[in-house]
């Protein structure tokens, strides 16, 4: 198909626009589906930024649909994957009259298994009453669906405990020796993406069954001709999560709950192995207290500091050892209990090797990270590789199709360097669209004037003063989006005492009270409320109209340089004589400081201010770097402009 038949589809009379109510024709996404079609056509690599409002899916869709190969297209999130599959996809399809078939594929804890479900009914342990109720629920729900995907049952809450005890995991599936294999949900789905002409699955599961080739999933990309990466800017934190290795603390917990379970069924005369998953649980539970801080990311030489930590995790060993030697004794009385033994196996090796990185000096141009993730209940024990772009590069080659990264964030003003250099990407070509939103009069930049230095004690306070006088001018609609969980619950605080010292009618919430789909349907639906968030609002939030009216961004967001993936990566670009600062810390701050700046205008319609509290962003150099890659708005450091603007 040629360019001048594409535009034809997408212009003001096409078949777009005469099938789907308010389609608008747009230059940038003509011009961005002429580049993807000529990729698609010579399996070519193209690294494509479309501004908000570029109409960035249907630029893909229609040249992808058109290429008569098979597609996957992969997501960041399962809102937009669902989008994706129950709107955009058939509108696209059914406007170009096409006869194509299209699958839905979701990790295996989304849907319902059967022989977990059984187990769970006959034997769970819930941690309420109403969790019983729940699996009453799901296995009812069991009965009548047809694809078993959780996501259609709203009457169990998505993070109701009932769910890890009714699906199951890659650890925990028994595969090919499982009693219910026929009418399995998960294979099911997957029967139905193997024979699909387009299939639309997340970023985790890509990397985790198709790219690793993991999960009888191999078969799926050899398949396929073209892959589409949607919400590309999250590509490397993902590949760098796979590519690497991890065992949690949840992990053994929920072995010791599986094990529990299959005892019970299968070796109910043994009491030995039942007291043997009581100790498990406790040893993996004792080895994320060992560990106080909640959302700590420590690097191997400051957990050999914690003595508490060395002694849980020799401890927990040497449960696993004899834990196992009473499973070994008893894997032959069920599939179920088998497969417990072999998990045990795997989960001793996998801790053997974070203690002893194996291969670890093999690649000196690439190490393994050692590091833990401290999270609120778990603690994760990771090895990350130092660069996942030869890993990455290595994934492409081979079998010739095409590769689509696209996003609204994935340069620094129009360089692509940066993420192209992150995932290898050395032969791509890159594009870049703008926003067709009127930023010029629609939106404002204001910086205020006589911020402290965003490291001072007192920084909080600051911002707040600051902000105050924005928020009321806008009347509440506003997100205030924190760089930091802490300076989230203080600003909180300091913007509650605030509101009620002022008597002022803003309704206030708080990220962490509620799942964020509620709270943003609060958001909406109150209509002047202040929402106070931090990392997970950042992105993949979308609210038009007059409801969100302000953005208030605390500091600029760079990652914490004691981070110890980002320390070690920092380390060796030094060890090379490159600025890491600039090639690295940067460019992602940068692309993060776009994504939480592109909540503000979602509609050609919407009006609002961006406030970047951060006096670094006027009083440094690099902070040019930063508003030049935002969408051209004009900018002022009065809030007197900032009134001016709300008033008129």
């Amino acid at each position: 198909m040629s360019g001048s038949q594409l535009e034809d589809i997408f212009a003001e009379d096409g078949v777009l626009a005469r099938s789907i109510p308010d389609y608008r024709s747009r230059k940038q996404q003509v011009e961005m589906a002429v580049r993807i079609e000529a990729a698609v056509k010579e399996n070519r690599v193209l690294v494509a930024e479309a501004g908000t409002g570029t109409g960035k899916t249907f630029a893909y869709l229609v040249p992808a649909l058109r290429s008569g190969g098979k597609v996957i297209v992969s997501t960041g999130t399962k809102t937009l994957q669902d989008q994706l599959f129950n709107r955009d996809l058939p509108m696209v399809r059914d406007a170009l009259g096409l006869p194509l078939t299209i699958a839905l594929l979701k990790g295996r804890a989304n849907y319902v298994c059967h022989y977990h479900l059984a187990r769970a009914a006959a034997e769970g342990r819930f941690q309420n009453p109403a969790e019983v109720g729940h699996i009453r629920t799901i296995a009812k729900f069991a009965k009548a669906t047809k694809s078993g995907d959780k996501g259609q049952l709203s009457a169990v809450p998505e993070d109701s405990g009932a769910w890890a005890q009714a699906t199951s995991t890659r650890e925990n599936c028994l595969g090919q020796d499982c009693p219910n294999n026929k009418e399995c949900f998960v294979l099911a789905a997957r029967r139905e993406a193997m024979a699909a002409d387009v299939v639309v699955v997340n970023h985790h599961l890509f990397f985790a069954d198709v790219m690793l080739k993991d999960d009888g999933m191999a078969e799926l990309l050899p398949a396929c001709n073209t892959v589409v990466f949607d919400e590309a800017h999250q590509i490397p934190a993902v590949a760098s999560l796979f590519f690497g290795e991890a065992v949690s603390s949840a992990q053994l917990i929920d072995l010791a709950r599986d094990t529990r379970m299959e005892a019970i069924a299968g070796a109910k005369d043994y009491l030995p192995l039942q007291d043997a998953t009581r100790v498990i649980d406790k040893a993996a539970r004792d080895l994320r207290l060992a560990l106080p801080r909640e959302g700590a990311r420590l690097s191997a030489a400051q957990l050999a500091e914690r003595k508490h930590f060395g002694e849980a995790l020799a401890a927990l060993e040497r449960e696993l050892t004899e834990f196992g030697r009473h499973l070994e004794s008893q894997a032959a009385r069920s599939e179920g209990l088998a497969n417990c033994l072999a998990r045990t196996q795997e989960l001793m090796a996998s801790l053997k090797h974070w203690q002893a990185p194996q291969g670890e000096e093999a690649d000196p141009e690439n190490p393994q990270i050692r590091w833990a993730d401290v999270g609120l209940y778990a603690v994760t024990l990771n090895l990350t590789p130092l660069s996942v772009a030869s890993i990455f590069q290595r994934q492409l080659e081979g079998h010739p199709r095409a590769w689509i990264f696209t996003s609204a964030t994935l340069a620094v003003g129009s360089d692509f360097g940066h993420y192209r250099a992150e995932l290898g990407l050395v032969e791509a070509e890159t594009g870049c669209w703008g926003s067709p939103f009127d930023y010029e009069n629609h939106a404002l930049l204001y910086s205020p004037q006589h911020l402290p230095d965003p490291n001072s004690t007192h920084y909080n306070e600051a911002v707040v003063e600051a902000a105050w006088p924005a928020i009321k001018a806008a009347g509440g609609r506003a997100f205030v989006l924190c760089t930091s969980l802490r300076a989230m619950r203080r600003i909180h605080e300091l913007l509650k005492e605030r509101i009620e010292f002022e008597g002022a009618d803003m309704p206030l919430l708080l990220q962490g009270e509620g799942s964020k789909s509620e709270l943003l349907e609060r958001f909406r639906q109150l209509g002047n409320a202040v929402l106070v968030a931090s990392q997970s609002f950042w992105e993949g939030v979308d609210v038009r109209g007059a409801a969100l009216s302000l953005v208030v961004i605390d500091k600029l967001p760079f990652a914490p340089p004691d981070d110890p993936v980002l320390a070690a990566r920092i380390e060796h670009m030094k060890k090379q004589g490159r600025n890491a600062f600039f090639e690295y810390q940067l460019p992602r701050a940068v692309i993060s400081m776009k994504q939480g700046a592109g909540r503000l205008i979602r509609d050609e319609a919407d009006r609002g201010v961006l406030m970047i509290c951060d006096p670094r962003l006027v009083e440094k150099p690099y902070g040019k770097r930063v508003w030049r890659s935002l969408p051209p708005m004009r900018r002022t450091r009065e809030i007197g402009e900032v009134e001016a603007f709300f008033a008129g």
